[in-house]
């Protein structure tokens, strides 16, 4: 695609037109939430968030990896990273997410924890190569769209024998948090945008039971201005007709059924499981864990780590903001204690974190 097509999804004029549309064709409140952290920075960075008109209300979900990884998963790596002969690795938005009593990756790593931020999982095999009397363990977290990567390195390190590469999965799947989120009554929504990234992975397909179930709408989007403005027109629309539909409007990413050859690869190294989710609790089936037929990577079988619920961060907010049910200035903790020189949360800690968000760009 051209890049004189990609300017026009953020063409001003476009996007006001759009606007202009939007507040014509509402016909009351609409309540919709993004759900990943990419679209999270978007609308704040484009200032589309004080743009929309007054009766749209926009809610950040559980779309930011780092934020949704339980507080009990966190401590686990962290008592990792102090092992003997462990080398652990990880994306660079971990070092600073909290655990228990303040620690985080970071410090543990300035107390002498052998911790080495990798920019992929493919790194790591680098360094299990380099450190064959190490064992060198890689902390998985995120959605769909990590998962295959990390599935196709365990088996390149099969291929290769490498026998000393471990995984610490805590891999979890959209669609049944999406499931989870509309079955609490707490939670008023009208609509979804999705994921562009897990949806370029898993397709629309497998989110056809929010109106079938729910009777709410969605739409698949990417992340310029006038992609989300073209979602959020569609669900106005829809709503004017008495309908509930899910929709692809980042075609020229997202396919129907999504990218199957990532999707062989996930599912044959991982199994769905259950797994908690901070502000979520435990989802039924929403993780993903390593198949008996992999177990030589299975890190928490390895050390024996099981992941338990557990008190969540005194004082911090961060599980309420994931769902939607609180705002990020309407934490007390929010731009006092806690702030992203010093963060106390992990939505917080990320850049595509709503805190973070909310703090870079002075939301009101």
């Amino acid at each position: 695609m051209s890049f004189d097509i990609l300017d026009r999804f953020g063409d001003p004029q476009l996007c006001r037109n759009v606007l202009d549309t939007l507040a014509r064709e509402l016909d009351g409140e609409l309540r919709f939430m993004e759900v990943c952290g990419t679209h999270t920075v978007s609308i704040f960075q484009s200032g589309l968030r004080s743009l929309l008109p007054e009766g749209i209300v926009h809610l950040s979900g559980p779309g930011c990896p780092v934020c949704v990884t339980h507080e009990s998963e966190v401590n686990a790596f962290l008592d990792l990273a102090g092992k003997d002969g462990v080398i652990l690795t990880t994306f660079g938005d971990l070092m600073r997410v909290p655990g228990d009593n303040g620690r985080n990756l970071k410090k543990a790593q300035a107390d002498g924890a052998r911790v080495r931020v990798v920019y992929s999982p493919f790194d790591t095999l680098k360094l299990a190569r380099e450190n064959p009397d190490d064992l060198v363990v890689f902390i998985g977290v995120g959605f769909e769209t990590t998962a295959p990567t990390i599935a196709g390195t365990m088996k390149m390190a099969r291929q290769e024998g490498i026998r000393n590469l471990r995984i610490l999965c805590f891999h979890k799947t959209v669609p049944t948090a999406l499931d989870a989120l509309l079955s609490d009554q707490d939670i008023a929504l009208d609509g979804f945008i999705l994921p562009g990234h897990v949806s370029a992975v898993i397709g629309v397909e497998p989110y056809r039971f929010i109106p079938q179930t729910f009777g709410k709408s969605a739409v698949v989007a990417g992340f310029e201005p006038l992609d989300i403005l073209e979602a959020l027109l569609r669900m106005v629309e829809w709503r004017k007709r008495g309908e509930a539909r899910v929709d692809n409007t980042y075609t020229r990413i997202v396919s129907e059924h999504g990218n199957s050859r990532a999707m062989d690869v996930m599912y044959e190294v991982f199994e769905p499981c259950d797994a908690l989710w901070r502000g979520l609790g435990l989802i039924p089936g929403s993780g993903l864990e390593i198949r008996d037929g992999w177990v030589e990577f299975d890190a928490k079988r390895e050390f024996d780590i099981v992941i338990e619920e557990g008190p969540a961060l005194p004082g911090c907010k961060c599980g309420e903001i994931l769902k939607g049910v609180k705002r990020p200035d309407q934490c007390p903790l929010f731009g006092k204690a806690c702030t992203p020189a010093n963060p106390v949360g992990p939505c917080m800690v990320s850049t595509e974190g709503s805190c973070a968000a909310y703090y870079k760009y002075k939301v009101d």
